[in-house]
């Protein structure tokens, strides 16, 4: 499998979000990736509804909504309206994940689960058969720019060794740096959620994706 790009798009210049989603697209821009936090969840307020449209608008490429939130059952619906393609959901923000997870699908999106760099793979077991991507986060969620976690390495070798029997696409996110992108392949992770380690603010899109594709 081609080891898919998603820009950050936390990290876009805000005052053209379109234009900046036109040029992440023809430079080649494998899913656009969009962080929803409520300052609840997580420390931090970034992108809404808006903002997903806005994406939404300004490519054909798929999109998807990663829902650092408080009981994000209730927005799922609002996230697939706004159309995106992936759904993401965080094992600790949802008592009845198994339920939310099968509510993504049957709203024709894909099921996506996230765990935080403290929660450990064996806690989702049960809701594999349900996740169409796994995310696991390398950094703790809410701000960009932090550093990268080392031990979460262990656990992205169990989640690759479990992607052959439930057939989830397994995405990085979190401090991905170039020399991350290299090494992780290796190691079989499929998506990688690219900020200001690898991406924004390192010169011309096409460039660098291209860098990294490499």
């Amino acid at each position: 499998m081609e080891r898919l790009l998603c820009p950050s798009m936390m990290c876009a210049n805000f005052d053209r979000l379109a234009q900046e989603t036109r040029a992440l697209d023809k430079a080649g821009a494998d899913i656009f990736h969009l962080d929803i936090m409520d300052g609840s969840f997580v420390p931090n307020f970034a992108l809404g509804l808006g903002d997903v449209q806005c994406v939404r608008r300004n490519t054909k490429k798929p999109v998807d909504v990663h829902l650092m939130v408080e009981n994000p059952a209730a927005v799922v619906d609002l996230f697939a309206g706004a159309g995106a393609d992936i759904i993401y959901v965080h094992l600790e923000a949802d008592r009845h994940i198994a339920k939310t997870l099968a509510h993504i699908r049957a709203l024709g999106k894909r099921a996506g689960l996230v765990l935080n760099p403290g929660s450990s793979l064996e806690l989702a077991s049960e809701v594999l058969p349900l996740t169409d991507c796994l995310l696991l986060m390398t950094v703790n969620p809410g701000f960009a720019g932090q550093d990268y976690l080392p031990f979460v390495d262990e656990k992205i070798r169990r989640a690759v060794a479990l992607k052959k029997k439930y057939g989830f696409m397994l995405a990085v996110d979190g401090a991905i740096a170039p020399a991350k992108v290299e090494e992780l392949s290796r190691l079989g992770v499929d998506a990688f959620v690219l900020g200001t380690s690898a991406l924004f603010g390192k010169g011309e899109f096409a460039g660098s994706l291209t860098a990294l594709r490499h």
